[in-house]
């Protein structure tokens, strides 16, 4: 995760400011292939903007309405998002509100093994006290009540049964797969497009 992109962007946002978060911190403490790099910051959406230009580096504005902003730096993107907490959400999409408190920001991620974050020391957080346990155990767990963490995005029910497959050992949680059947009617809600790109991602999965 440590190049010389990221320790740039480290070095502009201020090291205690940022952290790698989600995705790449799981497949880095599981020995796995690292595909994107996602990152997270205390900082402002404007605030992360206004540092990246001043330095020269591209800033697009992916998702800023959500927090998000993503650094381009020698071709490669990385997406930077502000610390946030989900407000109303209407099991598609969230209204939300930016934080500084990363085990905020962490309850409101899907599984508990991606509420992950790391230092560019190397140093792991785990602000829900269970992400890393889980994790070695290759338990796939929601975070909090799954029926909550459903509701907010039915998506979740698919990407539930996806990461079992990839990373999940032994037996599928029982709460969360009971979650899953009692909510399935939600993903009738869900675009044609982000399901049929969920489901792409369970049949290509190895």
């Amino acid at each position: 995760m440590s190049n010389l992109e990221t320790r740039k962007i480290f070095r502009i946002l201020g090291k205690d400011s940022v952290r790698f978060v989600g995705g790449c911190v799981r497949n880095a403490l599981l020995g796995e292939v690292i595909g994107d790099i996602d990152l997270a910051t205390s900082l402002p959406p404007q605030n992360v903007t206004e540092r990246l230009l001043k330095n020269g580096i591209k800033s697009i504005p992916t998702g800023i309405q959500h927090g998000t902003v993503t650094a381009v730096i020698n071709g490669k993107s990385y997406e930077i998002t502000t610390l946030r907490i989900d407000m109303d959400t209407d099991g598609r999409h969230a209204s939300v509100t930016f934080s500084a408190d990363w085990q905020e920001d962490a309850k409101r991620r899907d599984f508990t093994m991606n509420a992950l974050y790391a230092d560019m020391d190397g140093h792991v957080y785990d602000p829900l006290g269970s992400g890393i346990s889980d994790l070695k155990q290759r338990k796939v767990k929601f975070v909090g009540d799954p029926y909550l963490r459903i509701k907010e995005d039915y998506l979740r029910i698919l990407r539930f049964f996806r990461f079992h497959t990839q990373y999940g050992k032994g037996r599928i949680n029982a709460k969360g797969y009971r979650a899953c059947l009692d909510l399935k009617d939600g993903l009738k809600s869900l675009s044609k497009e982000r399901v049929t790109q969920e489901l792409s991602k369970i049949l290509l999965s190895p």
